[in-house]
């Protein structure tokens, strides 16, 4: 009888093992197969200059949620800035910079890593 429990807890102890390696490959697998980091690169004007400094918000869902998370970047003396790794689906990319109208559009973002171009434009002139 104890040898039977024995084997019985060997098992046990091989398919929960490999239980456990199969659900930290699919979740790594999905963790990569559905992010993707963003580049933003933000110029303005007619002669396309970085836009240094400017505020450039990234919002999107989380996944399974219906709550809107997010990022709060800015841009370097480039005019560009990256996002860590999010979700790979719809972001809305949201840029305000001083001197500069404000930009939002949303955008469909695929795996790996993508780049967004944002090109802003003057204010209208108020008399």
């Amino acid at each position: 009888m104890g040898m039977i429990l024995m084997a019985a807890l060997l098992l046990f102890a091989v398919v929960a093992g490999a239980q456990k390696d199969d659900k930290e490959k699919s979740g790594k697998a999905d963790k990569e197969a559905g992010t993707v980091k963003l580049r933003i690169e933000v110029t303005g004007g007619d002669k396309n200059v970085p836009v240094v400094n400017a505020s450039v918000y990234v919002r999107y869902y989380l996944h399974n949620s219906k709550k809107l998370t997010e990022l709060d970047l800015k841009t370097n003396h480039e005019g560009v800035t990256r996002s860590p790794e999010i979700p790979a689906e719809k972001v809305l990319v949201q840029v305000v910079a001083e001197g500069w109208k404000t930009f939002g559009r949303w955008y469909d973002v695929n795996e790996g890593e993508q780049t967004v171009k944002i090109h802003l434009e003057k204010p209208p002139k108020w008399y």
